[in-house]
């Protein structure tokens, strides 16, 4: 099975075309005020791999939480694709995906900065190629980590051990084909957790846009 993997939750954009257990080829784009190189890394993993859209049986997207901006930006892209080549769009969540980098197997705390001062973090329990949703932990730590086995609590804790990283579309893939997928491609959108800023700002409406209809 054929399916182009996309992340794009981060500033860094990662793309993947994969053939099953196969990675055929990646791409990845640092996409800070440059967002349309997501679709310049979408084509360049294709033509690497020489994979047209039609020869797709799907397409997988991290649906989030992470950046509106790339956030947007990943669905839009992965839509696109998947009306043109009338496929279907799966949806994994972009923290199991990080969490899928964790160099061992255990308890994994996949983390992505929301800026503001907060974090969006998962808990997992890895094994081998599959992760699994835990119970959220509450940790407080300075930038993005996926932190491994052993270390569910951060501070003055021994044998604390975490890595950087942001997920991949290999990750996304893998993740897809292994069933943790939703197809989104009809009314889908990305998992935002909390209100964008223009919502927090202006909750009846950008003044001079249209108008919130009263409820």
């Amino acid at each position: 099975m054929k399916i182009l993997a996309l992340d794009t939750a981060t500033t860094t954009a990662s793309i993947a075309l994969l053939d099953d257990d196969n990675v055929l080829a990646t791409a990845t784009r640092n996409t800070h005020r440059r967002t349309a190189d997501v679709l310049i890394a979408v084509d360049e993993a294709c033509r690497a791999a020489g994979v047209g859209p039609r020869e797709l049986d799907a397409v997988a997207i991290g649906a989030g939480p992470g950046s509106f901006t790339g956030l947007r930006i990943g669905m839009a892209t992965a839509k696109g694709i998947a009306f043109a080549a009338q496929r279907p769009v799966w949806a994994v969540s972009s923290l199991a995906a990080l969490a899928l980098a964790s160099p061992t197997d255990g308890t994994v705390i996949a983390i992505l900065d929301a800026r503001k001062g907060e974090l969006y973090t998962g808990t997992f329990r890895k094994t081998g190629g599959l992760v699994e949703p835990l119970d959220a932990e509450r940790v407080v730590v300075p930038s993005a980590l996926v932190v491994p086995e052993g270390a569910i609590t951060v501070g003055d804790v021994p044998g604390l051990c975490a890595h950087a990283a942001t997920p991949s579309g290999e990750a996304v893939g893998r993740l897809a084909l292994a069933g943790a997928r939703g197809d989104v491609l009809v009314g889908g959108a990305p998992t935002y957790i909390r209100a964008s800023e223009a919502e927090i700002r202006y909750p009846d409406g950008v003044p001079g846009a249209l108008r919130k209809p009263k409820t």
